[in-house]
Protein backbone atom coordinates (compact mmCIF):
# COMPACT_ATOMS: atom_id res chain seq x y z
CA UNK A 1 0.00 0.00 0.00
CA UNK A 2 1.70 3.47 -0.91
CA UNK A 3 1.27 6.45 1.35
CA UNK A 4 -1.03 8.02 -0.89
CA UNK A 5 -3.38 5.20 -0.15
CA UNK A 6 -3.38 4.44 3.44
CA UNK A 7 -5.82 7.20 4.63
CA UNK A 8 -8.64 6.01 3.19
CA UNK A 9 -7.85 2.40 4.64
CA UNK A 10 -7.54 3.58 8.16
CA UNK A 11 -10.92 5.30 7.36
CA UNK A 12 -12.46 2.17 6.19
CA UNK A 13 -11.56 0.56 9.40
CA UNK A 14 -13.43 2.71 11.49
CA UNK A 15 -15.80 0.99 13.86
CA UNK A 16 -14.08 -2.07 12.95
CA UNK A 17 -12.94 -5.02 15.04
CA UNK A 18 -9.12 -5.21 13.70
CA UNK A 19 -9.03 -8.68 15.56
CA UNK A 20 -8.26 -10.20 18.94
CA UNK A 21 -4.44 -11.50 19.59
CA UNK A 22 -3.23 -14.83 20.38
CA UNK A 23 -3.36 -15.65 24.31
CA UNK A 24 -0.42 -14.54 26.69
CA UNK A 25 -0.43 -16.46 30.08
CA UNK A 26 0.73 -14.37 32.96
CA UNK A 27 2.96 -16.73 34.88
CA UNK A 28 4.86 -16.25 37.65
CA UNK A 29 8.33 -16.04 36.01
CA UNK A 30 6.66 -13.19 33.43
CA UNK A 31 5.09 -11.26 36.99
CA UNK A 32 8.19 -11.94 38.79
CA UNK A 33 10.93 -10.66 35.60
CA UNK A 34 8.64 -7.11 35.09
CA UNK A 35 9.07 -6.72 38.94
CA UNK A 36 12.68 -7.05 39.11
CA UNK A 37 12.93 -4.75 35.51
CA UNK A 38 10.34 -2.05 37.01
CA UNK A 39 12.11 -2.21 40.47
CA UNK A 40 9.03 -2.99 42.23
CA UNK A 41 8.97 -5.52 44.56
CA UNK A 42 5.63 -5.99 45.70
CA UNK A 43 4.90 -9.13 47.56
CA UNK A 44 1.29 -9.49 46.40
CA UNK A 45 2.89 -9.73 42.95
CA UNK A 46 6.18 -11.55 43.40
CA UNK A 47 6.25 -13.71 46.47
CA UNK A 48 3.59 -16.48 46.25
CA UNK A 49 3.90 -17.23 50.10
CA UNK A 50 3.04 -13.70 51.17
CA UNK A 51 0.25 -13.26 48.48
CA UNK A 52 -1.54 -16.38 50.12
CA UNK A 53 -1.48 -15.37 53.23
CA UNK A 54 -1.78 -11.61 52.70
CA UNK A 55 -3.35 -10.95 49.80
CA UNK A 56 -7.43 -10.66 49.29
CA UNK A 57 -6.83 -12.56 45.81
CA UNK A 58 -5.20 -15.52 47.41
CA UNK A 59 -2.40 -15.43 45.25
CA UNK A 60 -0.51 -12.83 43.37
CA UNK A 61 -1.27 -11.55 40.51
CA UNK A 62 0.29 -9.57 37.57
CA UNK A 63 0.95 -5.87 37.87
CA UNK A 64 -1.27 -3.42 36.53
CA UNK A 65 1.66 -1.84 34.33
CA UNK A 66 3.07 -5.55 32.90
CA UNK A 67 -1.20 -5.94 31.72
CA UNK A 68 -0.62 -2.41 30.08
CA UNK A 69 2.76 -3.54 28.93
CA UNK A 70 1.63 -6.68 26.85
CA UNK A 71 -0.66 -3.77 24.66
CA UNK A 72 2.23 -3.64 22.34
CA UNK A 73 2.16 -8.03 21.39
CA UNK A 74 -0.90 -8.17 21.49
CA UNK A 75 -1.34 -5.34 18.64
CA UNK A 76 1.84 -7.46 16.99
CA UNK A 77 -0.24 -10.75 17.48
CA UNK A 78 -3.30 -8.81 15.46
CA UNK A 79 -1.65 -6.39 13.07
CA UNK A 80 0.58 -8.59 10.40
CA UNK A 81 4.27 -6.83 11.21
CA UNK A 82 7.70 -8.40 9.33
CA UNK A 83 10.64 -6.59 11.26
CA UNK A 84 12.30 -8.13 8.70
CA UNK A 85 10.76 -6.16 5.51
CA UNK A 86 9.92 -3.09 7.41
CA UNK A 87 11.89 -0.22 5.88
CA UNK A 88 10.27 2.39 7.22
CA UNK A 89 10.08 3.63 3.41
CA UNK A 90 6.02 3.52 3.86
CA UNK A 91 5.85 5.08 6.86
CA UNK A 92 5.64 4.00 11.12
CA UNK A 93 4.05 3.77 14.09
CA UNK A 94 4.90 5.75 17.52
CA UNK A 95 3.25 5.13 20.09
CA UNK A 96 1.31 8.48 21.56
CA UNK A 97 0.13 7.32 24.47
CA UNK A 98 -3.43 6.67 26.15
CA UNK A 99 -7.01 8.79 26.12
CA UNK A 100 -8.70 6.64 28.50
CA UNK A 101 -7.44 3.61 30.90
CA UNK A 102 -8.97 1.51 33.58
CA UNK A 103 -7.12 -1.29 34.92
CA UNK A 104 -11.10 -3.12 35.32
CA UNK A 105 -10.18 -6.88 37.05
CA UNK A 106 -6.75 -7.88 38.47
CA UNK A 107 -5.34 -10.67 36.45
CA UNK A 108 -4.36 -13.71 38.84
CA UNK A 109 -1.56 -15.70 38.20
CA UNK A 110 -1.42 -18.39 35.92
CA UNK A 111 -4.12 -16.29 33.84
CA UNK A 112 -4.45 -16.39 29.99
CA UNK A 113 -4.98 -12.77 28.83
CA UNK A 114 -5.78 -11.79 24.91
CA UNK A 115 -6.04 -8.38 23.74
CA UNK A 116 -9.27 -7.01 21.38
CA UNK A 117 -8.77 -4.37 19.10
CA UNK A 118 -11.13 -1.81 17.48
CA UNK A 119 -10.66 1.44 15.07
CA UNK A 120 -11.99 3.95 16.94
CA UNK A 121 -11.06 7.42 14.87
CA UNK A 122 -8.25 8.56 12.71
CA UNK A 123 -7.39 11.93 12.04
CA UNK A 124 -4.74 14.11 10.40
CA UNK A 125 -2.95 15.84 12.40
CA UNK A 126 -0.03 17.32 9.99
CA UNK A 127 0.27 16.46 6.01
CA UNK A 128 1.57 12.70 6.04
CA UNK A 129 0.94 12.22 10.02
CA UNK A 130 -2.57 10.63 11.23
CA UNK A 131 -3.62 10.31 14.65
CA UNK A 132 -4.97 6.50 14.93
CA UNK A 133 -7.57 5.58 18.11
CA UNK A 134 -8.08 2.24 18.95
CA UNK A 135 -10.37 1.02 21.41
CA UNK A 136 -8.90 -2.02 23.19
CA UNK A 137 -10.32 -4.75 25.82
CA UNK A 138 -8.05 -7.23 27.35
CA UNK A 139 -9.81 -10.08 28.24
CA UNK A 140 -8.80 -12.99 31.15
CA UNK A 141 -9.78 -15.94 29.88
CA UNK A 142 -12.87 -17.68 31.67
CA UNK A 143 -13.73 -14.10 33.15
CA UNK A 144 -16.74 -12.00 32.55
CA UNK A 145 -15.13 -8.82 33.40
CA UNK A 146 -11.91 -7.75 31.62
CA UNK A 147 -8.64 -6.65 32.72
CA UNK A 148 -8.06 -3.55 30.91
CA UNK A 149 -9.92 -0.97 28.36
CA UNK A 150 -8.65 1.51 27.10
CA UNK A 151 -8.48 3.99 23.75
CA UNK A 152 -4.87 3.40 22.74
CA UNK A 153 -3.21 6.03 20.65
CA UNK A 154 -0.51 5.92 18.16
CA UNK A 155 1.02 8.20 15.34
CA UNK A 156 1.35 7.35 11.79
CA UNK A 157 4.21 9.21 10.38
CA UNK A 158 3.68 8.08 6.17
CA UNK A 159 7.29 8.51 5.55
CA UNK A 160 10.50 8.53 7.04
CA UNK A 161 11.11 12.79 8.13
CA UNK A 162 13.74 11.83 10.91
CA UNK A 163 14.06 16.00 11.25
CA UNK A 164 10.68 16.63 11.09
CA UNK A 165 10.06 14.23 14.08
CA UNK A 166 13.31 15.01 15.98
CA UNK A 167 11.89 18.92 16.10
CA UNK A 168 8.51 18.36 17.40
CA UNK A 169 7.44 19.58 20.66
Amino acid sequence: MNKEQLPAALQAQIGQLLGSSEWFTMDQERITGFGHLTADPDPMHIDSAWAKKHSPYGNTIAFGFLTISMLTAMNHSVIDYDREERSGESGFALNYGFDKLRLLSPVPVGSRIRGHFKMHSVTERDPGEYLIKLDVEVEIEGQERPALAAEWLSLWVASLDNQRIANRE
